[in-house]
């Protein structure tokens, strides 16, 4: 079945450049009107249950009241103002809300507005932490398999060279050390050894702690944690947790880091930061980070900052987004979600090329043995009444927290469907 084209899409079809897709073949964008809840509301009348979350940010779902007028209410304030010699309310109460929900002494806030972004200033954070200690050939970063760190230059040097999107960059930025996670005694053993020959060189480790997202929503436990937590300080380097997709509740915990006992040494948050409302990351850093750049020196300062790092708008939908956690209803969706997808999904183990069928908090995973079609998948899905957006070799699942039980059966529905014809 064919839907008219909006004029606003047909017309401006030539001037924008879309994301994750070669342009001359993959299927026109959905045209979307409005949203809400866990629906997306397209112009021909369509209501697309968001099986995604808007890549993994709308985690109380679409146009939350809560959210919408503490929006509203800042932006009769003040939408913007920079942050370079003042300060705002919004900004300076949401750095000290994550402060006392982070564990340890993960206490200094430096905001950005996106994911990549903030990785990018951990990253620089890192080195400068080494050369303001007088420390010299600490240059190069740690990384792992199957990570996925961000799109920007520097950020393309951490993710996995192999099963990455970004290959055909190959050699245009100083290469990493890309390395197997310690799974086992085995890896651990060669991590260990691989440190204690190259850390001269390495300023920090990087992993996204328990599951590599955009890298094929790989699981691991939190045992991999605590172990590059030690050798992190066996071979004195710092450890830094990119928890941009499982930040804010999708595993269980509010924080990877806080569930595993484990303490980074920076941390990157993002997505569901503003509850899927508005562009906002931060890198947070320990005391002993940050004060490797408390001087009397100002060569020794960060020299960085983002023109809307610390949007009011953003840090007030934040902060409205943190109240919502606070209540904790959050926690028992995530459990009824992680039940929906497990039953819902498990069938899926009998479709052609499939190898493995998984679920962690509110993550479901249909892996297969080859790579998926993306396009038409999602336009498949999409007839079924379902936004669904595979990658590499998964189809998979993160919906927004309010997502309904009728909801979910017919996010589950719709894969089983697809895939199995049922």
């Amino acid at each position: 079945m064919t839907f008219p084209t909006p004029d606003w899409l047909s017309q401006g079809a030539d001037n924008v450049w879309r994301p994750y897709c070669q342009m001359k073949t993959a299927p026109a964008p959905l045209a979307v009107a409005r949203t809400q809840g866990a629906r997306i509301i397209l112009e021909d009348g369509r209501e697309l249950v968001d099986g995604i979350a808007s890549w993994w940010t709308a985690c109380h779902g679409y146009n939350h009241p809560h959210i919408r007028a503490a929006v509203t209410a800042q932006l009769e304030r003040a939408p913007h103002v920079m942050f370079g010699g003042l300060a705002h309310e919004p900004a300076y109460r949401l750095a000290r809300r994550l402060a006392d929900l982070l564990p340890g002494d993960l206490n200094h806030v430096f905001f950005a507005e996106s994911g990549s972004v903030s990785v990018e200033i951990a990253m620089k954070m890192a080195l400068q932490y080494w050369i303001n200690r007088g420390v010299a050939g600490r240059t190069r970063f740690l990384s792992f398999k199957g990570g996925y760190h961000g799109d920007t230059l520097a950020t393309m040097t951490i993710c996995d060279p192999e099963e990455g999107m970004h290959s055909l960059f190959a050699g245009v930025m100083p290469a990493q050390v890309v390395t197997d996670l310690p799974l086992d005694p085995a890896s651990e053993a060669a991590l260990d050894a691989l440190l204690a020959e190259q850390s001269g060189e390495i300023a920090a480790i990087i992993v996204e702690p328990r599951i590599q997202g955009a890298g094929g929503m790989l699981f691991h436990s939190d045992d991999v944690l605590r172990t590059l937590r030690r050798l992190a300080d066996k071979h004195d380097l710092l450890l830094i947790f990119d928890e941009i997709f499982v930040g804010f509740g999708r595993t269980g915990d509010l924080f990877a880091c806080s569930g595993s006992g484990v303490t980074p040494d920076i941390i990157t948050l993002s997505k569901a930061l503003t509850g899927g409302t508005l562009p906002l990351s931060a890198a947070i850093a320990r005391s002993k980070v940050f004060e490797a750049f408390w001087s009397d020196d100002a060569g020794a300062a960060l020299m960085h900052g983002p023109t809307y790092m610390a949007n009011p708008l953003a840090c007030a939908a934040a902060n409205a987004s943190l109240d919502i956690f606070e209540t904790g209803q959050w926690k028992a969706d995530v459990a009824r979600i992680n039940a929906a997808l497990s039953e819902g999904l498990e069938p899926c183990r009998a479709a052609p090329g499939v190898v493995d069928v998984r679920t962690y908090g509110a993550i479901g995973v249909v892996e297969f043995d080859h790579p998926v079609e993306t396009g038409p998948l999602c336009m498949a899905f999409a007839e079924q009444g379902c936004w669904i957006r595979p990658m590499g070799k998964v189809v998979y699942l993160t919906p927004p927290y309010v997502t309904t039980d009728d909801e979910l059966a017919q996010l589950t529905g719709a894969i089983r469907t697809v895939l199995l014809g049922l």
